[in-house]
């Protein structure tokens, strides 16, 4: 027998998951951590903790729950939350915290800057994509202006999977689907990294070489085979971010499959024909050569429920909240008994693009429960995903198949109103392990062992979702819209 290994780094959990040729799990691991907010509008991981540590946790454990010999595993890949920017020196070791993806808003000036200086319709043009908190170009030139010193002593910015990868091959790559995100640093027509648009962010040789996610990067070192208990030798793909991967999981290959993925954000992905750049909305290449995606991601989603669970519902078994909170919610209407919520919690990516934005709850009157609160959760987050799938469809990128991953499929409710109120179906696949499975397929596509189009006999469909609309959900929707165009001044002055 042999077996291809897959581990994810997620925003509060690792994961991995060991798969033999036919696509069965043999065994699974997982580790929690967590992300730290040093001060408001910044996101951190410890990376010799959270991602290391973890992957070290989750391989030895997986070896040790699925007694298959190490030598037995004929590939590795991995995936991570992104993208990050983290600096590290000559040795690979890490300079400081781990700057995460989009929920991580330290570089307002330097967007704003790199904005007026270079043209947004110039950086659209050349990278794909509007500057923004996802964008890693302007973390960088916040690095250098505010941490001078870690910047003086940096060789390498990494993100999170290249670290990893790095640790495992001593190679220092990153995929192109990944480096899309560093704007203004990569261009989508040349697939390469430019200095023409932006020469004082950092020098070129300082980034990752750039492959694609099916190429094998390197090969297990004795040093990592000595902490992992992985075969020296054993190959390592180029990885990717972990949204991908959880695409890739689920079988979303072809143009029009629309991964929505429910995790501590509501990510997105569109496989296109051809390249789509718009303001709104991101940009890259896939991973693969010659074909594209367009993704999109609310800021606070998963995060969101576990907040009300953690603030509102004390008086519940946390191993039983969920259930509980659905069961009080589902007593309550589609509109909530006339509550509106505004999920912006960490300020807002697609497709408004504000990291002021505020959360809100708004219409509470003295008959409301908390039933009414948690489904007023619930139906913001679809709402504000409804955002961007009209924001998808005004593109002409309407999903011919929308396929759900993630825990928070678990959540009927949740999976239910956001069918209800985008209007759009949408599938279920049997494995939901996410982007860890993904990783353990592309690690066995990356060494020959499958063809991308057998994940339908390894993940097949199991469960559709039919969308059922509200005229209560329409009205609310025009409303969700209307509280947020008139708070955000005053959300803004709040900062």
């Amino acid at each position: 027998m042999s077996y291809t290994l897959g581990i994810d780094i997620g925003t509060y959990e690792t994961k991995g998951v060991l798969v033999d040729h036919d696509g069965r799990v043999v065994a699974q691991a997982a580790r929690g951590h967590k992300m730290l907010v040093p001060q408001a509008g910044w996101a951190e991981h410890q990376p010799e903790e959270d991602w290391w540590g973890d992957f070290v946790f989750v391989c030895r454990a997986i070896l040790e729950e699925s007694g298959v010999a190490a030598a037995q595993i004929k590939a590795v890949a991995c995936s991570a939350i992104g993208p990050c920017m983290l600096p590290v020196d000559s040795s690979g070791t890490p300079l400081m915290n781990g700057v995460l993806y989009g929920v991580d808003g330290r570089a307002v000036a330097e967007v704003r800057e790199l904005t007026n200086r270079i043209g947004a319709e110039t950086i659209i043009a050349r990278c794909g994509n509007a500057l923004t908190s996802q964008s890693v170009g302007p973390k960088i030139l916040w690095l250098k202006r505010h941490r001078p010193e870690i910047y003086a002593n940096t060789a390498h910015i990494l993100t999170s999977t290249s670290f990893l990868v790095q640790r495992l091959t001593g190679e220092v790559v990153i995929d192109h689907y990944t480096a899309a995100n560093f704007s203004p640093l990569y261009d989508v027509a040349t697939q390469s990294w430019v200095d023409d648009l932006a020469d004082d962010i950092l020098p070129l040789d300082k980034l990752p070489r750039l492959l694609w996610s099916d190429e094998i990067a390197g090969h297990i070192t004795a040093a990592a085979s000595e902490e992992t208990g992985l075969a020296v030798g054993t190959p390592v793909t180029a990885g990717t971010i972990d949204a991908a991967a959880e695409a890739f999981s689920v079988g979303v290959d072809q143009p029009g499959d629309m991964m929505m993925m429910y995790g501590s954000t509501i990510f997105i992905i569109l496989c296109a024909a051809n390249p789509v750049s718009d303001p709104r909305i991101w940009y890259a290449p896939w991973l693969f050569a010659g074909e594209h995606a367009s993704m999109a991601g609310l800021a606070t989603s998963g995060t969101l429920t576990h907040w009300f669970r953690d603030h509102m519902a004390r008086d519940l078994d946390a191993a039983e909240a969920f259930p509980a909170l659905a069961e009080e919610a589902a007593s309550s209407p589609p509109g909530a008994n006339g509550l509106l919520l505004l999920p912006y919690f960490s300020g807002e990516r697609t497709p408004i693009h504000d990291v002021n934005a505020k959360g809100a709850l708004f219409g509470l009157n003295l008959t409301h429960t908390r039933g009414d609160m948690y489904r007023a959760l619930i139906e913001g987050i679809a709402y504000g995903t409804r955002h961007v799938t009209d924001t998808f469809a005004e593109l002409g990128q309407k999903p011919t198949r929308l396929l759900a991953v993630g825990g928070g499929t678990k959540n009927r409710l949740w999976l239910q109103a956001t069918s209800d109120i985008t209007g759009i179906d949408q599938v279920v696949c049997d494995k939901t392990i996410g982007a860890s499975y993904g990783d353990a397929f592309m690690a066995a596509l990356a060494i020959g062992a499958v063809s991308r189009g057998d994940i339908a006999q390894w993940n097949p469909v199991s469960e559709f979702i039919e969308a059922r609309p509200d005229a209560a959900y329409e009205e609310n929707f025009a409303l969700f819209r209307r509280l947020y165009e008139q708070t955000r001044d005053i959300a803004a002055a709040l900062t």
